[in-house]
C-alpha cells in the first residue's frame, strides 16, 4: 500500500530570494519608439514568391567568429553560395580588416564572380573608409556599395554624439562622396542601412532614405536599396511588420527602391520577423546560412527558404544536398549546426518514438501506394506524411535514417 507524503516536496526555487527579477528596469517597445500602424494590410497577405536572398556570411559571419575566416575558407564559402543560386552576395567589409580587403581584391582581380552574381561591400559613413571600400572593388563590372550608420536616439546620443541634423549632414556627405567615387564604367548601385532602424523615429528614417534616393537619382533601371535592420530585436514580429509596412507605403520613388530587411534573433523571432516583413512589403532579405552572426545571430536563410518550399513556393535556392551545405558551413565557420536545427539538423527527420515511427511508416506506405495508383514516380507525388513536413529525400536525406531505435522506442 502506497503512502501519500504529508509534506510538500522541497521547492525547486529559493524561497528566500528578495523578490521578482528587476523587470522594472526595462521599457516596453511602445515607450521607446513610435510605430504607425493604421490600416495595416500585411496580416491578409500571402507569400507567393521568394524575395531576393542576400547572404552576409562573408561579412557578419567573419565579425562574429572566434576564429575569423581566411581567404581560402571565404573562397570556399563564396563558391558554395554561388552554386546554391544566390544572385547578390555581400562579400566583405573591406575597410574593417586586411583579410576582408584582400578577399574582395581576390574576387575583383581573379575574374571569379559569375556574370549573374552581384557582389556587395559594406562600409561605414567615413570618408577614409569609403575610399578603401571603393579601392577594394576596383575592376568589378558591377557591385553594390552598402553604406550604414546607426540612427536611433540612444546610438546618436551615446555612441555618435550627434543630433538628427548633424547625423543627416554626415550621411549626405558620405553619399555625395560615394557618387563621386563610383566608376562610371561599372554598374555600381548604392545601398543604405539606417542601423537600429527598429528603434529610430519613423519620420527620421523616411527623411534620410528619401534624401538619398533623390541624391543618388535612383530609377527602376538603377534602383537604390534601403535596408531596414532589426539590429537588436525589441518587440514581437508583428511590430516589425508594422514598421516595414509604414516605410513600404511612404518611401518616395517606391518603384526605384528595393526594400530590404536584416533581422537579428535577440528574442528568438528572427525568422518570424523576416516572414512578416515580406508580407509587409519587403523584397529582399539579408541573413546567414543557419543563422550565424553577432550575439544570437542573423536570420537563417536556410530555414526561411525551406519554409517557403514547404508551402509549395519555389525558394529559388538549391538545397537538394543540405548535408553537404551544412558540412561546408561548419568547416568555414568552425561552428556546429545544432542537431535539432530546422530542416538541416541531424535529428530533425528522425523518429525515436514508437508512435511516431508507426505513423511515419504508415504514411510512407500510403504515399507509395498513391503514387503507384496515379502512375507517377514517388518523388513527384504530392507529399503528405505524418511528422515529416517535407520529403527528406528532397534535401538529400535517406529514408533509412528516418526511423531509429533507442531504449524507449516502441514502449507505447
Amino acid at each position: 500500500m502506497s503512502t501519500i507524503p504529508t509534506t510538500d516536496p522541497a521547492p525547486v526555487w529559493n524561497p528566500q530570494r528578495p523578490g521578482p527579477m528587476p523587470h522594472h528596469r526595462y521599457r516596453p517597445f511602445q515607450e521607446r519608439v513610435s510605430v504607425p500602424a493604421s490600416g495595416r494590410s500585411w496580416p491578409c497577405a500571402r507569400i507567393e514568391r521568394a524575395p531576393l536572398w542576400v547572404p552576409v556570411d562573408l561579412r557578419d559571419g567573419n565579425q562574429a567568429l572566434a576564429e575569423p575566416m581566411d581567404t581560402p575558407r571565404k573562397r570556399r564559402f563564396f563558391d558554395l553560395l554561388v552554386a546554391l543560386g544566390f544572385k547578390e552576395i555581400e562579400v566583405g567589409y573591406p575597410s574593417a580588416s586586411r583579410t576582408d580587403f584582400d578577399f574582395v581584391r581576390h574576387l575583383a582581380a581573379g575574374g571569379v564572380v559569375p556574370d549573374d552574381v552581384t557582389p556587395v561591400v559594406f562600409t561605414p559613413a567615413r570618408r577614409d573608409l569609403l575610399d578603401r571600400t571603393f579601392d577594394a572593388i576596383e575592376g568589378l563590372p558591377r557591385a553594390v556599395v552598402h553604406l550604414y550608420i546607426a540612427t536611433s536616439p540612444v546610438w546618436r546620443e551615446v555612441v555618435l554624439g550627434k543630433d538628427r541634423g548633424e547625423l543627416r549632414r554626415l550621411v549626405r556627405e558620405a553619399a555625395v562622396h560615394m557618387a563621386r567615387r563610383a566608376d562610371p564604367a561599372s554598374y555600381i548601385r548604392f545601398q543604405f542601412s539606417p542601423e537600429t532602424f527598429n528603434l529610430t523615429e519613423p519620420d527620421f528614417v523616411l527623411e534620410l532614405c528619401d534624401e538619398l534616393t533623390e541624391l543618388w537619382d535612383a530609377d527602376p533601371g538603377r534602383p537604390v536599396t534601403h535596408n531596414f535592420p532589426a539590429t537588436v530585436e525589441i518587440a514581437t514580429p508583428n511590430v516589425y511588420a508594422d514598421q516595414i509596412e509604414y516605410v513600404h507605403r511612404n518611401l518616395s520613388r517606391r518603384d526605384a527602391v528595393v526594400l530590404s530587411v536584416h533581422p537579428h534573433n535577440d528574442r528568438g523571432t528572427g525568422v518570424a520577423c523576416a516572414e512578416l516583413a515580406v508580407l509587409a512589403g519587403a523584397q529582399r532579405v539579408e541573413g546567414c546560412l543557419f543563422g550565424n552572426g553577432e550575439r544570437t545571430g542573423n536570420v537563417d536563410l536556410v530555414t526561411l527558404a525551406l519554409n517557403l518550399y514547404a508551402q509549395g513556393v519555389d525558394p529559388m535556392i538549391d538545397f537538394r544536398d543540405l548535408d553537404a551545405v551544412r558540412e561546408t558551413v561548419e568547416h568555414c565557420n568552425r561552428l556546429p549546426v545544432h542537431p535539432r536545427h530546422p530542416y538541416a539538423g541531424e535529428l530533425v527527420h528522425t523518429a525515436f518514438s514508437g508512435t511516431h515511427q508507426d505513423a511515419i511508416g504508415k504514411g510512407l506506405a500510403e504515399h507509395a501506394r498513391r503514387a503507384r495508383e496515379a502512375g507517377i514516380p514517388a518523388e513527384r507525388a504530392p507529399w503528405e506524411v505524418p511528422y515529416l513536413p517535407i520529403d527528406p529525400a528532397d534535401v538529400g536525406r535517406s529514408y533509412e535514417a528516418v526511423i531509429r531505435v533507442n531504449s524507449q522506442s516502441g514502449k507505447g
